[in-house]
């Protein structure tokens, strides 16, 4: 195991080096600008994300597909995922983080409208789309879609598995002393309840469970920084120029490299909102749209609610509380939300551990589609019924092994996984543009695309 873990830490450092960072911070901007800063479109987004059109076609509602989309995002990224890169980065790694998720908005927006552009049909009316959809279809790249699945079915279980089991159980364990092996047992009952019936069943559950535990966590991290309003100025400052200057931290922090910051702020961002990433456009295809540019501007927005307001939220109270509390050892990144929370209060640790055990359960849903999906793509739908075994019990592997080991591998896949996305959004990018003059620039949002999505072959 900690040869394993060596290895997976050596190719996690090398495919989250500089030509990486370039790569993903330089799709994020090219696209920004390329799209005329689809940024500007964000509250048209956030108001047709819960806008109803039965008229479009689809497999789940534009609001359910975002939901689910959103409880892949919304997990330890925001909670566990954060405190990790600021103990590892430095307080700087927040702005990067929320650098990535700002233009992240525009790769996030590219992803959902391929997602629609390329989709297929099934047999029996299903929706299948995503990048590796894009790159056979639309760059004739079978080799990299099949690159693109495998990467996908394998991070399924780290980012969206293993890691989200391991938080919950983690977090069980040092607040209420429940045994690691109790808690697996019962997230895998709950996780094979819900995903046998399906996309639909995933995202009518999802569709519940985020708006619910996103205002309960934002509320709390807007009670500590009532609670550390004297802190909140400093922390902001802190953040901001230890983003640029190696030795601006200062306060209750060690001086970080801007390498370090900037990579596991960068790395936590993607892990987070996965822009760039590839797998929230796998369930934006099944959504009910009447065009791409209508589904690619609700895709859009589940970056604005992840990193924008979420995770800078996450950093703000960390950041904070460590400058409020010199107590808090802020070079332990697996307990140090949970220190932060502490400070409020009663109430402070059981809204942590009900919002992580909630944000990480949605995620393991979310994440269990994308799988299925990537399988499917790779040999059909007869391998479906055997990954969702293995994925239940990955579930339990994940609640009681090495957290390093996990975080390592979720880090390794996702960065596998982003290389061929960003390759296709960069090859496709005039495609982007030719689908957002058509319905956007000339606003037709409210056209119909040509009905001649193809069936599965």
């Amino acid at each position: 195991m900690d040869t394993l873990n060596n290895f997976l830490t050596q190719l996690s450092d090398f495919l989250w080096g500089w030509p990486m960072i370039i790569l993903l911070l330089g799709t994020h901007i090219f696209l920004t600008i390329r799209l005329r800063f689809p940024q500007r479109y964000i509250f048209k987004a956030v108001r047709l994300s819960v806008s109803r059109d039965s008229m479009a076609t689809g497999d789940v509602s534009q609001f359910r597909s975002l939901a689910t989309a959103l409880a892949a995002t919304i997990g330890t990224g925001n909670i566990i995922g954060m405190a990790t890169a600021i103990a590892l980065g430095g307080p700087g790694a927040v702005m990067w983080c929320w650098l990535t998720g700002l233009f992240g908005i525009a790769t996030k927006y590219g992803e959902g409208l391929l997602a629609i552009k390329y989709r297929v049909k099934t047999a029996d009316g299903r929706m299948l789309g995503g990048p590796m959809y894009a790159l056979e279809r639309g760059l004739g790249w079978k080799w990299m879609a099949v690159l693109f699945a495998l990467f996908t079915a394998v991070a399924s279980f780290g980012i969206g598995n293993t890691v989200q089991a391991n938080a919950i159980a983690t977090v069980t364990y040092e607040s209420y002393a429940v045994s690691p092996y109790i808690t697996g047992a019962v997230i895998c009952a709950l996780t094979g309840a819900v995903i046998l019936g399906g996309v639909r069943s995933i995202a009518r559950v999802c569709g519940v469970l985020v708006p619910f535990m996103a205002f309960f966590y934002i509320v709390g991290c807007i009670v500590i920084l009532v609670i550390n309003s004297a802190y909140v100025w400093p922390a902001l400052k802190i953040i901001v120029t230890s983003a640029f200057s190696p030795h601006a931290a200062g306060g209750g922090f060690v001086g970080s490299t801007v390498m370090m910051a900037a990579r596991f702020g960068i790395a936590r961002g993607l892990f987070s909102n996965e822009s760039g990433m590839g797998s929230a456009s796998i369930v934006a295809a099944a959504a009910q749209t009447r065009n791409p540019v209508r589904q690619a501007l609700v895709s859009s927005s589940g970056t604005f609610w992840d990193t924008i307001v979420i995770c800078a939220l996450t950093g703000l109270v960390i950041v904070s509380s460590v400058e409020a509390y010199p107590d808090i050892d802020y070079a332990n990144g697996a307990i140090l939300t949970k220190a932060a929370f502490a400070k409020i209060p009663v109430v402070g640790t059981p809204l942590l551990t009900f919002g992580l055990l909630t944000f990480a359960f949605s995620t393991i849903l979310g994440w269990c589609y994308y799988g299925e999906r990537a399988m499917e793509y790779l040999g059909g739908r007869r391998w479906v019924g055997a990954y969702r075994v293995l994925y239940i019990i990955g579930v339990f592997v994940g609640s009681v092994m090495n957290l390093g080991l996990v975080w390592n591998l979720a880090d390794s896949m996702n960065a596998l996984m982003a290389i061929p996305n960003l390759i296709s959004l960069l090859f496709l990018s005039g495609i982007l543009v030719h689908e957002t003059r058509k319905y956007l620039w000339r606003d037709r949002l409210d056209r119909d695309m040509d009905d001649d999505t193809p069936l599965c072959s």
